[in-house]
């Protein structure tokens, strides 16, 4: 089934459909990582995206539910150069198409992937519209270029639980207190940003006892819980158009120990009186270089974001602790005087390497320091 992309520079590209009909228009970006495509889709932090993945074969292993990173799938479309429809691994339980057709996201192929990777790397990321019902191209651009875009708009709205709920035997139950857990050493609130399950889960496997709680959550109603510690989840979007967060975290720190990644990370440099910025195509992949230059490792990790903090707006109380070796940009922060860090990064792998796992032991220490 023929589909049409259109970007708001005026580029058409056609592609085909692997899903049916469909539609979507939001911000076009690229995936460097050679798998993992399912915890791409089901990663909140793509909402409002349509995201083109650069290694050539997509497809290929199928899908299942222990890889989902969240209830469902967030991008708007999934673009691939070939699909493959006949998976072959012992832990498929259905192909990539069902899967997508299953949550209404629209699935196209057959495109030149590398051509649009270039030209986002080169122009920028982009709004942009796939469509296999509008094929005409001077309209798929027009449209593309009327959609608002996602600086200054609240995404986390969209994704973040409004109830509070546990992670109990490796999923989220109904619930408004911690759960009971053999060895949980620790209460841990978690913030719900957008937040992926493999979080939860390695805070778990750490004697954690985790309370999910929703974003607009009040700072007062997270002490009142009495948690050895904060977390601060991923999420997509502009961090300046979350509505009732920085103040949020303002008051909670000094109060109790603080871990943040991705969103959570730029909310709390906001919090610390920073800023952030839009970066030109983002950070997407599971293969992006960091430096820990408190150690002077190089690590391997995976990302996802399109906004970053600025490192010449934090105060001076506030060290910059990782960078990122493609660009400089600012990849980790602590505080001097708070038990607070945080990176922009993913270091619960899902998907990626495992080379910062290491950040949630240092988030425990906090923790036993703190009691």
């Amino acid at each position: 089934m023929k589909a049409l992309i259109g970007l708001e520079d005026g580029t058409v590209m056609s592609a085909r459909s692997f899903t049916g009909h469909g539609e979507a228009v939001g911000e076009i970006v690229f995936n460097t990582s050679m798998s993992g495509y399912q915890e791409v889709l089901t990663d909140p932090s793509y909402t409002g995206q349509l995201v083109t993945m650069t290694y050539p074969l997509i497809g290929n292993y199928g899908v299942n539910s222990e890889d989902m990173e969240s209830a469902g799938v967030h991008p708007r479309a999934f673009l691939v150069r070939e699909y493959q429809d006949q998976p072959s691994n012992f832990r498929a339980t259905g192909t990539l198409a069902d899967f997508l057709r299953q949550y209404g996201v629209l699935g196209v192929e057959g495109l030149d992937t590398r051509m649009l990777t270039r030209k986002i790397r080169t122009t920028g990321a982009m709004k942009a519209l796939v469509s296999t019902e509008d094929l005409d191209p001077e309209s798929v651009v027009r449209r593309a270029r009327e959609w608002s875009g996602l600086i200054g708009r609240d995404m986390v709205e969209r994704v973040a639980s409004p109830v509070m709920y546990r992670w109990q035997d490796g999923a989220p139950v109904p619930g408004s207190s911690f759960p009971e857990q053999a060895g949980g050493r620790f209460k841990v609130v978690a913030y719900d940003f957008g937040i992926k399950y493999n979080q939860l889960r390695l805070l778990a496997a750490r004697g954690c006892r985790v309370l999910v709680v929703p974003a607009i959550t009040s700072a007062q109603e997270v002490l009142d819980l009495a948690p050895d510690g904060v977390f601060l989840s991923n999420g997509p979007g502009d961090p300046a158009g979350v509505r009732g967060v920085v103040s949020n975290m303002q008051t909670l720190l000094g109060k109790v120990p603080i871990f943040g990644i991705c969103l959570g990370h730029q909310m709390l440099g906001l919090a610390y009186g920073g800023s952030t910025y839009k970066l030109k195509f983002g950070h997407r992949g599971g293969n992006q270089p960091v430096k820990d230059l408190l150690t002077g490792k190089v690590e391997i990790t995976s990302q996802n974001h399109g906004f970053c903090v600025d490192p010449t707006s934090l105060p001076s109380n506030v060290e910059v602790t990782h960078i990122n070796l493609n660009d400089g940009s600012l990849e980790g922060m602590r505080h001097r005087e708070y038990p607070a860090f945080s990176v922009q990064y993913h270091p619960e792998y899902a998907p990626g390497p495992h080379d910062a796992q290491y950040l949630f032991d240092r988030f425990i220490q906090l923790m036993e320091q703190a009691s």
